[in-house]
């Protein structure tokens, strides 16, 4: 176990750590994946034991509470904390999540942290998502039109063209859909996996977009589409209740209908 500093108004006996009188005295155990590529002993996992009243609600304030008390040379990503930005997704006890939205109230046994899995590691709980991103890249995330804009306005859409968007636009590129399936573990260098996916579709069903037809040909592939067995593992995994498998399913609907 790595050793950790006490927290304030403690005392010591025999290795224990008594908080005062009127502090929970229940320490969670936080089991956490380490890897330095500079160092021999690795991969490892380090075992700490944390107060959950000396930090806040999230797993995340608990793993900043770690790196800021215990150890300073855990390594992880983290930016907005309210589950938008997606940096800090890793998986948590076996699912992969944000660790800012995830109670630790919720888990009451020991909570184990790795990185996403099937990912190169760089360091600890930061995997390198160089490929992920790329592989975005490729399905060009953006508006494909060849009519010129209204020169007086932007482009608009009815209200019931914008409702088609919901459940399409709030991806926020975590990559915990694509990593949690088995198709993207094992043929990620030709699959785009579901994001990607999610985010195709998210164009195609964009009434502004004049590249279905584009769109749709750049997918059309044994392996860039039709690698995706609708396991469901994506939509069981989203943090934000997004569900990959249906997009995925209505870009092979567009396929049948035009063929």
């Amino acid at each position: 176990m790595v050793s950790f500093r006490l927290p304030k108004n403690s005392v010591v006996k025999k290795g224990v750590t008594h908080p005062v009188a009127g502090q929970s005295t229940q320490t969670q155990l936080f089991k956490v994946y380490r890897y330095d590529p500079d160092k021999p002993d690795n991969p490892r996992l380090d075992t700490f034991e944390i107060d959950p009243d000396q930090c806040g609600p999230m797993v995340l304030d608990a793993i900043i509470h770690i790196k800021n008390h215990i150890d300073s040379t855990l390594t992880f990503r983290r930016s907005c904390r309210e589950g938008v930005c997606g940096s800090c997704a890793m998986t948590i006890n076996g699912h992969n999540t944000l660790a800012c939205i995830t109670p630790i109230k919720d888990i009451k046994a020991t909570i184990s942290i790795y990185p996403l899995p099937h990912l190169p590691v760089i360091k600890d709980l930061i995997a390198d998502l160089t490929h992920f991103y790329a592989q975005h890249a490729t399905v060009k995330p953006w508006i494909e039109n060849q009519t010129p804009p209204p020169g007086d306005r932007e482009r608009r859409q009815t209200p019931d063209d914008r409702a088609k968007l919901d459940g399409l636009w709030e991806c926020i590129l975590c990559a915990c859909c694509s990593t949690s399936c088995p198709s993207y573990w094992w043929n990620s260098d030709r699959y785009l996996g579901p994001a990607a996916l999610l985010t195709t579709y998210r164009w195609i069903a964009d009434s502004r977009d004049e590249a279905t037809g584009e769109r749709l040909n750049a997918v059309e592939d044994p392996f860039r589409l039709y690698r995706c067995h609708t396991i469901m593992n994506c939509t069981d995994t989203c943090p934000k209740g997004l569900n990959p498998a249906k997009a995925i399913s209505e870009i092979k609907k567009l396929m049948v209908q035009r063929s």
